[in-house]
């Protein structure tokens, strides 16, 4: 099954903003998705979901995840995400994690997957990533939401990201309020 199979077959969704192929990619996606479902009310009724991930960025020539670019609005929610697409994930991808409450980046490698954990400093996942990626915001303006995607995904696909190593635990150390994100008390 491909990642586009698995969201639509889960309804996993959200404030879809793009979800077409694009010149480069054979799926692409941006909006929100779903981590933990919302209750079922009825048969066809549910609430909204009780956790998503926001302001996604996703492109595929597989059925893994080439590229993906999110918001995790805390660093406690990352496990139950990554269990959420854990068979997406390839050693071979490229994934960006925009963390809300942290503070500083470092990549971490999880179950044999490279994270990149950055603290969400635009407050919007795009304007982030057109900041890394060194791209122009008048010459993106000019482009279809189709090339926007591709370019934005094929700079981080040549480009190498350098920071330092973490552990997840280092990252949930860097938790705004947490003894470690400010010394020692």
């Amino acid at each position: 099954m491909s990642i586009q199979d698995y969201i639509a077959a889960n309804n996993l969704e959200w404030m879809s903003v793009f979800n077409d192929p694009t010149n480069a990619y054979k799926y692409a996606y941006r909006g929100s998705l779903v981590v933990i479902e919302g209750k079922m009310m009825a048969t066809d009724k549910s609430l909204p979901p009780q956790e998503i991930i926001k302001q996604v960025l996703l492109a595929t020539n597989n059925d893994t995840i080439d590229f993906l670019a999110c918001e995790l609005q805390s660093v406690n929610n990352f496990e139950r995400f990554f269990d959420k697409y854990k068979e997406f994930f390839s050693p071979d991808g490229k994934y960006l994690l925009f963390i809300s409450d942290i503070n500083g980046k470092g990549k971490f490698v999880y179950d044999g997957i490279t994270f990149y954990a950055y603290a969400l400093d635009e407050s919007s996942v795009w304007n982030d990533l057109v900041d890394l990626a060194d791209l122009s915001k008048g010459d993106l303006k000019k482009m279809s939401d189709k090339e926007k995607i591709d370019a934005v995904c094929s700079e981080f696909k040549r480009t190498t990201l350098r920071m330092a190593d973490a552990t997840l635990d280092e990252i949930k150390a860097m938790k705004r309020g947490s003894k470690a994100s400010f010394g020692a008390v």
